[in-house]
């Protein structure tokens, strides 16, 4: 299934609801008169018996139409539209990660990127108010002359986890959706020099995600899908999750040694390709559009603005 949290637009009301194959969306929460909820957090604690039910209505879809909202009625939200929280994955690429070892300026030389580990995952928390869905509009922060974008897979828990096994981690994901991940590297850069990061990966609308939720089921393969991301039609990013250092599984399973719950976000990392490595970086500005598509789960648009 692909899951989709939205506002339908001619009654201003907040629900979730399935992806038809029509184009279609299935008001969850109308289609059980509240029996199911209409946010997708909640919807998620609710465990296996709420996909079920949700599966079910699919099914018997076609013979009452009342509750599929047409797209044109539909305003997308991002799929968790505030996750308890996002766990991102630095350096999850290995080609991403000998990219940045090329980066000149003084304040990233001092994070030592030859030395970087894999003894496990590492990573960084990035604040839930960063959220934003696709179509949305994020304005260049005041504080950064160097936006850029990086495309990556966002990992939605489905149930509390705590210390699970690889070969169980699978089972504690709700689905799969896109995230980009955009960052002010001038500012990273500088709290990288203080072996910190916050601001440079955490300002309002640094966190593109969506457009749905895609259940594993309909995802097939998650250690075998294509990631492109793309600037104004310009292809710049192009890789598969096959190339992650670290699979899905195993960055669940690293991660629940902090409580993962419902809602919950982790990202995978970054493919190379981004601004800041190339020779010509001219960073993101108002009117560009970054489209990020990955096999299986769509495309993720951000347009840049003033």
């Amino acid at each position: 299934m692909k899951l989709a949290s939205f506002i339908i637009g001619s009654s201003g009301k907040s629900t979730i609801g399935v992806v038809l194959e029509d184009g279609g969306y299935l008001d969850l929460h109308g289609a059980t008169n509240g029996g199911l909820p209409a946010s997708m957090i909640a919807f998620l604690s609710l465990g296996d018996d709420a996909m079920h039910k949700a599966r079910s209505l699919v099914a018997g879809a076609a013979l009452g139409r009342s509750n599929v909202i047409h797209p044109d009625d539909v305003v997308l939200q991002a799929p968790v539209p505030r996750p308890g929280k996002i766990m991102h994955t630095s350096c999850n690429f290995p080609a991403h990660l000998s990219e940045l070892t090329t980066w000149k300026e003084p304040e990233w030389q001092s994070h030592n990127w030859g030395q970087f580990h894999f003894e496990h995952p590492t990573g960084f928390l990035e604040a839930p108010s960063s959220v934003v869905p696709t179509n949305a509009a994020v304005r260049v922060p005041h504080f950064t002359r160097q936006l850029d974008y990086e495309i990556e897979i966002g990992i939605i828990i489905g149930k509390t986890a705590f210390r699970v096994s690889p070969e169980d981690a699978l089972g504690y994901v709700a689905g799969l959706t896109i995230f980009n991940d955009l960052s002010a590297r001038d500012i990273q850069a500088r709290e990288h020099s203080n072996k910190v990061i916050l601001l440079g990966k955490s300002f309002d609308g640094s966190c593109p995600l969506g457009p749905y939720l895609v259940t594993l089921d309909e995802v097939g393969d998650v250690n075998n899908l294509g990631m492109v991301l793309t600037l104004n039609g310009e292809e710049r990013q192009r890789s598969s999750s096959a190339n992650m250092h670290y699979k899905i599984a195993e960055m669940v399973s690293w991660w629940s040694n902090t409580t993962l719950e419902p809602g919950d976000v982790i990202t995978s990392g970054s493919p190379p390709g981004v601004i800041a490595g190339r020779k010509d970086a001219v960073y993101l500005k108002s009117g560009d559009r970054i489209d990020c598509r990955v096999d299986r789960l769509g495309a993720l648009t951000t347009f840049i603005a003033d």
